[in-house]
């Protein structure tokens, strides 16, 4: 289904990274997306500027024209952002990637996927509101869940900081070598790469 007219847009993709802003969620698990889209802008030799009550930055990966988005209204909002981006460029919503935080999958698993469920993720929640569609592609970046006597709900897990152990640099890498895959070989090929390899 086509939310938006199919027009001459100036990009390929739009790709949002999923977050809360402020200092206090920096460090977060939920803001895991935000890191991956920033490491992409960084790789591509782009610059955000404050739009669509968020933070846009504009690249290319050779010929393929990219927008990198961190809505900055809150996860739970996330989709007024994105769908204002969307329409903004005029892409339709199968020309959007969503990088987020996953909280069933295992800590460093990241896989790709295209719709599907929200697993209860509020940001997702957000964007199907707001897109009227589930039909996006997604990189899913597994966080873990709390250890069997933890008393944190999951809620809570994803709004604190990874622990000290964890690399995080190196999950962010995977992050972006996923999404990239997608961006550059297709949904598919992300998938048969990535899926399943922990």
């Amino acid at each position: 289904m086509r939310l938006f007219g199919r027009r001459e847009s100036s990009l390929d993709w739009l790709v949002a990274g999923l977050g809360n802003p402020g200092r206090r969620y920096e460090e977060t698990r939920h803001n895991i997306g935000f890191k991956v889209v920033e490491r992409m802008a960084d790789d591509l030799g782009a610059g955000f500027r404050d739009r669509f009550n968020g933070r846009i930055a504009e690249a290319r990966d050779g010929e393929t024209r990219l927008g990198l988005l961190e809505p900055l209204t809150y996860m739970n909002d996330s989709g007024q952002s994105v769908g204002a981006a969307l329409r903004f460029y005029k892409l339709d919503p199968q020309q959007l990637l969503v990088v987020h935080d996953e909280i069933d999958l295992p800590l460093g698993d990241v896989r790709a996927k295209m719709g599907g469920g929200l697993a209860g993720h509020n940001g997702l929640r957000s964007l199907v509101q707001h897109l009227k569609t589930q039909d996006f592609a997604r990189v899913r970046i597994g966080v873990g869940r709390p250890e069997r006597g933890d008393p944190r709900s999951g809620a809570d897990w994803v709004l604190t900081p990874f622990e000290q152990q964890v690399d995080v640099p190196a999950l962010v890498e995977k992050g972006v070598d996923c999404a990239m895959t997608v961006l550059r070989d297709g949904i598919d090929v992300a998938m048969r790469e990535f899926n399943g390899k922990g």
